[in-house]
């Protein structure tokens, strides 16, 4: 009932806000001028809608995106007759493999143009979906890339998507967070062992090209190659030459400076080590600001992660995903007549999965603390490092992620090729299946021959 009144004044404020107040309301709610916000009126038309329909679906929302919510079910009973399920850390990952028969000449790393014209390098591949998808996103490329790598292709459901199973809060354990991107790093790491490879290529999209680079900083010596597509990875805005081929130099050194002179001058060593001591203090002081900012920051960590676990939450992602779920998928296809019922059903089946949406917000969570904790540096600035084969591939009418910004993280790689798919959206691999293939060929093509 709390929950309910909550919405219920939240509604009449954003009914009262959205009208001409009362004086009375005047004089306790300031509303902006609407010349200094011209969007503010769709705003609060859109929080009101929202809170609308929160409190109208509170009893009622029986189903989302078309998918029944009364009679959830385990992921793995959701599974088709070809998935299969790895336990990692105690996560029941749900996977795809598609396998080809490779001539028994054909080794690791040896490259092979078949009589048909089919290249193989004999290297697995491992398939990395984006935010929201599953390896549904891969069905339609798995066998002839299978055909292409002259190996085993491998697709799996990170945590909170797909079909893999879901923990609940994670909060006070010892193990790695399943929602990280660590922890699918290490799954995917896991996955190359699997397959008894040395290393693999790895395919990501969107979201999932940051597992794929993260990756291949963790183990280079694991991955082969590098195929992004609509990489949603924020590529720099300043490329250095210097980051770029690896020749950064320390050119501080001095000539003629002595050691010895300054430890005879007692002058010098005085000032010396008076500036040491500030020096010290500097730091002691640097430090405790930072352990206070730190536990500021994760006493805010906490209250939102448990605002995102509350009820109200809970609620308000199964609203969103129902109100704009399949819009968004439809908004990923540059031609909105390719998404088909079979398609929207392959996104949507995951939302049968019993605590999809409490996997979702532990998600956001993990995300979350990701991006304000920072306990490394952001991979962009590690881009220069990368040595083996990169392409990079995108759509020209991606909405969720430009155009512009793949290009430019091509461009902050060494050596890497940029293609851009005309009418193509966010999913190249599901709208130009041929044009995709014909391109990853080519790929390897050129970055494994002998």
């Amino acid at each position: 009932m709390r929950q309910s009144g909550v919405f219920s004044a939240i509604y009449v404020v954003l009914s009262s806000s959205a009208h001409s107040p009362s004086p009375k309301l005047r004089m306790h709610v300031s509303m902006p001028k609407a010349s200094l916000f011209p969007h503010f009126p769709s705003i609060i038309a859109f929080l009101k809608q929202l809170a609308r329909d929160v409190l109208v679906k509170r009893r009622k929302l029986k189903r989302v995106a078309g998918i029944d919510q009364e009679e959830l079910l385990d992921p793995e009973k959701l599974a088709d007759a070809d998935s299969l399920f790895m336990e990692i850390n105690g996560v029941r990952i749900h996977h795809k493999t598609c396998h080809h028969e490779t001539p028994a000449e054909v080794k690791e790393d040896a490259f092979l143009l078949r009589g048909n014209g089919v290249a193989s390098v004999g290297l697995p591949m491992i398939l990395l979906h984006g935010f929201g998808a599953s390896v549904f996103s891969w069905n339609r490329v798995m066998p002839p890339l299978a055909r292409i790598s002259g190996s085993t292709v491998l697709a799996f459901d990170r945590p909170a998507f797909g079909l893999t199973s879901r923990i609940g809060c994670i909060e006070n354990s010892a193990s790695l967070n399943p929602y990280t991107t660590a922890f699918s790093t290490l799954a995917t790491l896991s996955f190359i062992d699997k397959l008894g490879a040395r290393k693999a290529i790895l395919v990501g999209h969107s979201a999932g090209c940051l597992v794929t680079l993260n990756t291949y900083f963790e183990s280079p010596e694991r991955v082969a190659a590098l195929i992004l597509v609509a990489p949603a990875i924020l590529a720099p805005f300043y490329i250095s030459k210097a980051v770029k081929h690896g020749e950064l130099r320390n050119k501080n050194k001095r000539e003629g400076y002595s050691d010895l002179a300054v430890a005879k001058n007692h002058f010098s060593r005085f000032w010396i080590g008076l500036g040491n001591l500030f020096v010290l203090i500097a730091v002691l002081v640097l430090k405790m600001t930072q352990e206070m900012a730190h536990m500021v920051v994760s006493i805010y960590i906490k209250v939102v992660a448990s605002l995102l676990r509350s009820a109200v939450s809970i609620m308000l992602v199964r609203v969103l995903i129902d109100k704009f779920g399949i819009l968004a998928i439809q908004k990923s296809f540059y031609d909105a007549n390719r998404v088909t019922r079979q398609v929207i059903g392959g996104y949507t089946k995951p939302l049968q999965a019993k605590g999809w949406e409490r996997a979702l917000l532990e998600y956001m969570i993990a995300l979350l603390k990701g991006f304000i904790l920072k306990s490394k540096s952001p991979i962009s600035r590690s881009l220069g490092e990368i040595t083996c084969p990169v392409v990079v591939i995108t759509g020209d009418t991606d909405r969720i992620v430009p155009a512009w910004n793949a290009r430019r993280l091509a461009q902050a790689i060494p050596g890497s090729t940029y293609i851009v798919l005309n009418n193509c959206g966010h999913l190249p691999q599901e709208e130009k299946p041929n044009e995709f293939i014909d391109i990853v060929e080519r790929f390897i093509v050129l970055g494994f021959q002998c």
